[in-house]
């Protein structure tokens, strides 16, 4: 009987410039850049926008300048939210087994598929690749093999080849192994890639060659278990399990450099609130806040702290990032952008409860955080926003529901 697995990995491409296509189709075909904000910096580029040489991570006011011919376009998570939850969809149609991995990829367990869609896997693919494009107007690449290392590797492959879908089976794996640098193999950093070419090893045929227990002794069982994956042993299956994230974080330029702390504590609660909303989605609470302040010269302070009880609710974390905010803060410095960290998470089932119980203002505040995002999901992005008195008035907040009353 034969167990082998087979997976899938699905990668929208440029994923960003594709939403603003599928908004704007007037876009296709031009060379199109996504920014990170007004004074932000590229973060996603169309094909053209590469021919033209726009590099990732270029300012804004640069990139306008060098290349004047390629459009830039400020970036809409939330509409790339809801755009990705759309292809996601489609790919729940087809796998009961559907691991999302980020925005714009996700893991497709393929096992048993070709027998119920009675196609090979590559007509399984590309019915999948087209029905994306037809339904949700965004064109994916897709590799296929038995591993995710494997399924990874045939996808970056693929987005060189016509139909941008590959497959990575006996007779192809040791092929594209071979012409596989080593620091193109998933979860192989920068650090790693340099340690390993130390030792003489410049692809991943290379490293697949390397007996067990000198990988072993090297790199320990993580190392082991990518050797493992190239070689097409599964050792990490598709789960639908949510892994939580390591952090959460939100930020953006102002359209002006500004002193103002008010202005900056009002920046900040926008992004603390948009946080907070995606906590009490997968339902979990952070224990560690982080407050990023970037002057207008591009230097950097950074300060967080632990706090006593995780929270998931925008007053109680932002009573700990405006401290650490006014800690940072200078009248003196114009600053040009502020944002938040948050790390450390627990699911709420996993949190340490009282012996007293649950205090009835923490319960108000956690039916409080549910209601704003009913309100949210009912009339938008945004419709109920946070704020606070004056500096000169002893602190308060409470929930604005115009931008006027601000």
């Amino acid at each position: 009987m034969n167990n082998q697995k087979y997976i899938a990995l699905i990668d929208c491409d440029s994923f960003f410039v594709s939403c603003e296509r599928k908004l704007n189709p007037e876009l296709k075909g031009l060379p199109v850049s996504v920014v990170s904000g007004e004074r932000g910096c590229v973060i996603a580029r169309s094909r053209e926008a590469k021919a033209l040489g726009v590099p990732m991570g270029i300012p804004l006011f640069q990139a306008v300048e060098k290349y004047p011919e390629c459009i830039y376009i400020p970036a809409n998570h939330y509409a790339y939210t809801k755009i990705s939850k759309m292809v996601m969809s489609i790919l729940k149609e087809y796998s009961p087994n559907v691991q999302i991995y980020s925005i714009d990829e996700a893991f497709v367990d393929f096992t048993g598929l070709t027998k119920l869609y009675k196609k090979n896997y590559f007509n399984l693919a590309k019915e999948i690749q087209d029905k994306i494009a037809d339904e949700v107007d965004i064109p994916v690449t897709i590799g296929v093999s038995t591993s995710k290392t494997l399924a990874k590797l045939a996808s970056d492959k693929a987005k060189t080849s016509k139909t941008r879908i590959a497959l990575a089976g006996k007779q192809t794996r040791i092929n594209l192994i071979k012409n596989t640098e080593i620091d193109e193999v998933w979860g192989i950093g920068r650090k790693l890639s340099a340690k390993l070419r130390g030792h003489g090893i410049k692809t991943a045929f290379d490293f697949v060659k390397k007996d067990d227990k000198w990988v072993q002794d090297h790199f320990g069982k993580n190392g082991l278990a990518t050797k493992a994956e190239l070689l097409g042993t599964m050792t990490s299956p598709v789960t639908n399990e949510v892994e939580l994230p390591k952090s959460i974080s939100d930020t953006k330029s102002f359209l002006e450099f500004s002193s103002d702390l008010n202005f900056l504590k009002n920046e900040l609660l926008i992004h603390i609130h948009s946080c907070c909303r995606r906590l009490r989605k997968i339902d979990c609470k952070a224990g560690t806040v982080g407050v990023i302040l970037k002057t207008k010269d591009f230097y950097t302070f950074y300060e967080k702290e632990t706090l006593e009880i995780g929270s998931d609710f925008e007053f109680e974390i932002s009573k700990t990032a405006f401290s650490l905010l006014e800690k940072m803060y200078s009248p003196d410095i114009l600053y040009r952008s502020v944002g938040i960290v948050l790390e450390d998470f627990k699911s709420m089932n996993e949190e340490q409860l009282s012996l007293f119980g649950v205090e009835p203002s923490r319960k108000q505040n956690e039916n409080l955080g549910k209601s704003l995002d009913k309100l949210e999901a009912k009339f938008g992005r945004n419709i109920v926003r946070t704020g606070f008195t004056d500096k000169n008035i002893p602190f308060k907040q409470g929930f604005l529901t115009t931008p006027q009353d601000t």
